[in-house]
């Protein structure tokens, strides 16, 4: 089977809410760092074969097929697609493993991977709530096996986080500490300029937005729990952001003809399905399968991703299968960092890549939880 390289990998600062890339076009998101990954690697634009970007919630400036709009945006030949995927909080990382599925497959030997995501604009679940004017309630209550088989109980990702918390028994406290770990290491790696090699400023944003500085353990625990006797407060969630990022996947072949570098071997890739109530514990069971797909152990690992939707769900990923802390978000996470939707998996992939290279790793494994019970893995070896 032919090898599927990342040759390289770039993203955009993660916005706030309100911030920075508010008002800054998802199509013009998507084009500044699909123009980026070309320009840095001198590649020409007719010699991919594919867009595939990951979107959630592709409503209004996100609709219409958003991986075609942002590479017209960035101004590129229009002989080249693009198609856009929906994993959910997965849907960056699919289209890298699309990407990859493309190049494997010998079908295809240049592809642009990446997602993109403003959530500003268009706020988290609005394409699950779209439909209510047209008597639709949920994606889930008029189907007529889904209720057979789950009932009409509550399907909510804040759901899943206190099922998952209650489940393996894990306190506020821990979450809390947790949580401000991800800030403290977040606000260090930007200190430390870790991100610049990955970050292509826009708008006038240069650094990630979301990490809070002259935060405490003690602010976070005078924060009410979002619901009645639960234990997850905002604090213990990802921050709603803006970004885009954009990968560049290509063959051995496409190296050769146009003098690429690959600066990382796609090892594995995988995606598996878990509880749908729970949602978010997908990650625990999808490693697992990782592994003993690819022959390998938590051992072999020398960093990893684990992306923090909620802090129990990484949190209870570690206990399942002792991962330590130190090797896992070595530079924050989506609870410091941010998680704009689409983008995420391909924002995780970018971040994953740089830090292998910075600290000489070989090994690194991405998993994040995804609407409907999913998550899906990724292992990288760096070159």
């Amino acid at each position: 089977m032919t090898e599927a390289y990342i040759v390289d990998a770039v993203r955009t600062p993660t916005g706030k809410k309100g911030g920075g890339l508010s008002q800054v076009h998802p199509a013009d998101m998507g084009a500044h760092v699909i123009k980026e990954v070309l320009v840095r690697n001198d590649v020409d634009p007719m010699a991919v074969e594919d867009v595939v970007f990951g979107c959630v919630d592709t409503l209004g400036p996100q609709a219409g097929d958003i991986a075609r709009t942002a590479w017209l945006a960035a101004g590129l030949p229009e002989a080249i697609p693009g198609t856009t995927i929906d994993r959910q909080c997965g849907s960056g990382q699919q289209a890298v493993s699309f990407a990859a599925m493309g190049i494997m497959s010998g079908l295809q030997d240049l592809v642009v991977a990446g997602g993109v995501q403003n959530m500003s604009m268009i706020p988290i679940g609005l394409a699950l709530e779209a439909a209510r004017p047209f008597g639709h309630e949920d994606p889930f209550s008029g189907s007529t096996g889904w209720v057979e088989r789950y009932g009409t109980q509550e399907v909510s990702q804040f759901r899943g986080a206190e099922l998952i918390a209650e489940k393996w028994n894990i306190s506020r406290e821990e979450m809390e500490a947790f949580a401000f770990t991800s800030h403290e290491r977040a606000i260090v790696a930007i200190d430390e300029g870790r991100f610049e090699r990955e970050v292509a400023p826009l708008a006038g944003v240069e650094v990630d937005e979301g990490p809070r500085r002259g935060g405490s353990i003690d602010k976070m625990a005078q924060l009410s729990p979002l619901v009645e006797g639960g234990r997850i407060t905002a604090a213990l969630a990802s921050q709603v952001s803006d970004g885009a990022a954009a990968i560049l996947v290509a063959s051995e072949r496409a190296i050769q003809e146009h003098g690429l570098t690959p600066r990382a071997r796609i090892h594995h890739i995988s995606v598996r399905g878990d509880d749908p109530i729970y949602m978010l514990s997908g990650p625990i069971a999808a490693t697992t399968y990782a592994l003993e797909r690819s022959g390998m152990s938590i051992d072999d690992i020398d960093l990893f991703e684990c992306n923090e939707a909620f802090a129990p769900v990484p949190i209870a990923w570690m206990a399942e299968h002792g991962v330590p802390h130190e090797k896992v978000n070595v530079n924050g996470g989506a609870i410091a960092l941010g998680h704009p939707l689409g983008c995420s998996g391909a924002k995780l992939m970018t971040t994953l890549l740089n830090e292998l290279d910075r600290t000489g790793g070989r090994y690194g494994l991405q998993t994040m939880c995804e609407g409907g019970g999913q998550a899906n893995v990724t292992i990288l070896e760096r070159l």
